[in-house]
This record gives structure tokens, sequence and C-alpha cells, in this order.
């Protein structure tokens, strides 16, 4: 009987590893764009995610109904709380908004990965609660959900170079991630897998395959050509070495770090051409069109902003001194112009609050929430970041928020204990919060 038991719950935990990964897979896959017909894309991009919400609903629901039940307590209660303010004050900005079409789709498309990342995080932590033992981990999904995709591009720009690749610079520069990713926000998204597969080695969970699939990461991450993806690599990189004990792998580590960094930032970051120094000191020219946003467009909506996802009246913000733009290339002055200073008060003291409940974490669940802000932090400071237009930032930034939001109740009430004992016949072996 008690074998029985074990083998019940061994296939129900390697199911629900499998959902998840494919779920996070496919939700992350979401925010492509892999065609070039309009319909389609929107079909993926919004019917595709609706499903895949779905999906994580009914993947939690599973979980109760195998043998948990929903006793889970909020904590660092004002980092979930400022961000639905935040969410909040977006909505109330249609009002205001000239283009509310488009302030209610972004609004929409937030608002959904943030209804997706709460029921996802809370499989997790019910899978943490009674099912104590399990190997399923959010690293190691998000880790493997990267290098799935990342390999679909490393094929791709074998199988289909022009529509894998982007050329910039007059087509003397050829980027990983074409037209269907921005290749900055590829960087990204390989930033964050390299964060996640490395605590897959800290915990010794096959180490030879996951270097490899490191490795693989890596190179697609210097194809992008991607400056503050490779300056994200390498805080993470640091960052790890730093919570690291053993002295061997940190100067193992620190010697092919320094062995590859002269080639990177010549490849990556100067480009092979010294005279490109000065367009990374204005960052890539986007200096003179913040200050032109900041002095021009801020003082004619300073409160409350131009309306979520919007930066000036018209479609574009236009100026004398710089270039037309629709967005800021930098997720803070996207908020201070949506939603003005009251929008940027709330998302910093938001962020203040998240990075507070990080640091009370256990060191694995530290060291991953720290391995996924660092390259979204970065990336938000010249793209559209976890506060920017809908994309894959976000979402990570979600689940980080509901992570260290949500924790099991260490009682249970009487109905639950009732529900749980008719769930549970196996609660000798798989322990509940308050058995």
């Amino acid at each position: 009987m008690r074998h029985k038991i074990r083998s019940d719950h061994s296939r129900f935990l390697s199911k629900t590893d499998r959902q998840l990964f494919i779920i996070l897979l496919l939700m992350i896959a979401c925010f492509f764009t892999w065609s070039e017909h309009v319909m389609i894309t929107r079909a993926i991009k919004v019917v595709g995610r609706m499903s895949v919400l779905l999906a994580s609903v009914v993947v939690y629901r599973k979980v109760l109904r195998y043998g948990a039940v929903d006793s889970l307590k909020w904590k660092n209660i004002f980092a979930p709380l400022l961000y639905f303010g935040y969410l909040l004050l977006g909505f109330i900005s249609f009002l205001w908004s000239s283009k509310v079409e488009v302030s209610a789709l972004q609004w929409f498309m937030t608002t959904q990965s943030m209804i997706f990342s709460y029921f996802f995080i809370k499989s997790l932590i019910l899978l943490d609660a009674y099912f104590q033992g399990h190997s399923i981990r959010l690293f190691h999904l998000l880790g493997n959900a990267v290098f799935v995709l990342i390999c679909v591009f490393i094929i791709g720009m074998y199988a289909d170079p022009d529509t894998f690749f982007r050329l910039t610079h007059g087509g003397e520069e050829a980027r990983l991630g074409g037209y269907i990713m921005n290749p900055n926000e590829l960087g990204m998204l390989a930033g964050v897998g390299m964060a996640c597969l490395i605590l897959d080695i800290y915990r010794n969970h096959r180490k030879w395959w996951t270097v490899g699939k490191i490795l693989v990461i890596v190179y697609a991450l210097f194809l992008t050509g991607s400056r503050s993806s490779l300056i994200g690599a390498v805080l993470i990189v640091l960052f790890y070495i730093s919570q690291s004990k053993n002295k061997r792998l940190k100067i193992m580590i620190l010697a092919g770090l320094f062995a590859v960094l002269p080639v990177a930032v010549n490849k990556v970051i100067l480009k092979d051409d010294g005279e490109r120094l000065e367009e990374v000191l204005n960052m890539t020219g986007r200096l003179p069109f913040w200050t032109a946003l900041i002095n021009e467009g801020l003082p004619r909506e300073p409160l409350l902003g131009f309306g979520f996802m919007r930066i000036d009246y018209k479609e574009f913000f236009q100026s004398t001194h710089t270039y037309a733009g629709k967005m800021t290339h930098n997720t803070f002055i996207q908020v201070l112009m949506n939603l003005g200073f009251t929008g940027l008060t709330l998302v910093i003291f938001q962020m203040i609050f998240t990075i507070r409940g990080l640091l009370h974490e256990n060191k694995e669940k530290k060291l991953m929430l720290f391995g996924i802000l660092i390259p979204i932090l970065i990336n938000s400071t010249t793209e559209f970041g976890i506060f920017g237009e809908s994309n894959y930032g976000i979402l990570f930034y979600q689940l980080l928020v509901f992570s260290i939001a949500l924790e099991r109740s260490p009682f249970l009430t009487s109905r639950e204990k009732i529900r749980l004992k008719a769930k549970r016949t196996d609660l000798s072996f798989v322990q509940g919060p308050d058995q």
C-alpha cells in the first residue's frame, strides 16, 4: 500500500512538472511575433495567452483536487498591493488617454499575465506545502523553457537566416532575433535562462548537460549583440560567484570570465569599431530622446501622465532635438510619461517592497529571484522593461512578486483539515503545514 501511494505521488508530480513546463513555455512563446500576418499574430497573443491562462488555473485546481487545500496567506503585502495600485491607476487613466484602445489593450495584456503568474506561483507553493521533497522548481522550469526557445532561434538562424537575423547599421551587422523578437529582448531572455540554469548546477542536477545548455544560451546571447544583456550576464555570474563558498570554483569561473570578457566587450559593446564608443556612452542615441521627453513632454502632464502606455497626445512623441518615438526605451521614464509623478512614486515604492521581500527569502529562492531580477532590471533601462509595453520581462517580474508575496499558512482551519483528510490517506507520508 505504501509503495502504491509513493508510485501515485511520483506519477502525479511528474505529470504536473511536465504540465507546468509546457504552460510556461507556451506563455513565453506567445510574446513572440511568429507570423507576418497581423491576424495570426493577434490570435497567438490574445487567444493563445488566454488559453494558457486557463490551463494554469486547471493545473492549480488539479493540485487542490489531488491532495491540497488553498491555505495560502499573503506576506510582504505591500509588494502586490502597490502593483495592484499601479494597474488600478492605469485603468483609471483610460479617462484621459488620447488612445483608449491602445491603453486598454496594453492594460489587458499586463493584467492577464498577472493573473497567470498568480495561479502559476500558487500551484508551486501548494506543491511545496503538501508534497515536501518534490523536485519541481521555478528556476528549472523557466531555465528549460528559455533553452527550448533559444534552440528554436539557433536552428532557425541556419534554416532561415532572413527571418531569424535582423540587419542593423545599414546592413553591416546581423543580430539574432530577426523580426520575431527584438534582439535586446531576446538577449534579456537568454540572461534569465542562464541565471536559472546556473541554479541547477548549484544543486548538482545533471551538471554537464546543464553546462551544455548554458553554453548554447550564452552563444545565442552573444549573437543578439545586446550590450545590456551582456552586462546583465556578467553581473549574474559575479553575483552567483559572490554567493558561493567554493574557492576553487570561484577562481575557475573568474579566470574564464576574464579570458572571454575582452573579446565580448570588443565584439558586442564596441562592435569591432572604437568609434561606436560614443554611441554606447549616449545609450545608443537615447539620452537626447529622454532629455526631450522630460523637458518638453512631461511639463504638459506632470501629475497623471498621458495615459497607460502613452507618451504623448499623438501616436508619436516628436521633438526638433531628437528622433520621433512611441515608447521611451526606459521603463521608469515610460511610467513617468504614462502616469506622471503619481505613477512613478507608486512604482518606486513597489520595487522597494519587492526587493525588501527578496532579502528575507531562503538562500535558494533568494538566488533564483535575484538571478531573474538582475537581467530584467538592466533591460528596463534601455528597453520595454518591467513597467513598459507588454513583454515577458513583465511576466518574470510578476512571477517574482507573487513568489515573495504568498506563503503557506502555519495553521489549518477545522474545515480545511476535514477537506485535507478526505483527500489524503497518506498524511503520515506527506505532511501538510499543520500536521
